[in-house]
């Protein structure tokens, strides 16, 4: 199995920048994928950001251009850099994986990070 567990949240003003990270342990080496969710207060949980093991990235509409998603191998480590932040990005950010468990396809999801961003 694949444990995650986020870092980096907080609050920032509009216009300002974040960077969450992921630290992933386990079975690394069955790590399919990996992507940030966001879940805004009275919304359902959306893709914000995805990245393959081949490095192919996918970003949501709403954060293109301002998201960069990017993983470091070496130190097994998902990182969102979030700039030019607005109040609309307010939400609590989940790290998710998608990981190969013998024939299966398995889904772990880290404990959420806050990301609050002023007007």
């Amino acid at each position: 199995q694949v444990q995650l567990v986020e870092s980096g949240g907080g609050l920032v003003q509009a216009g300002g920048s974040l960077r969450l990270a992921c630290a992933a342990s386990g079975s690394i080496s069955s790590i399919r994928t990996m992507a940030w969710y966001r879940q805004a207060p009275g919304k359902q949980r959306e893709l914000a950001a995805a990245v393959t093991s081949g490095g192919s990235t996918n970003y949501a509409d709403s954060v293109k251009g301002r998201f960069t998603i990017s993983r470091d191998n070496a130190k097994n480590i998902l990182y969102l850099q979030m700039n030019s932040l607005k109040p609309e990005d307010t939400a609590v950010y989940y790290c998710n994986t998608v990981y190969r468990l013998g024939f299966e396809n398995r889904s772990s999801w880290g404990q959420g990070t806050q990301v609050t961003v002023s007007s």
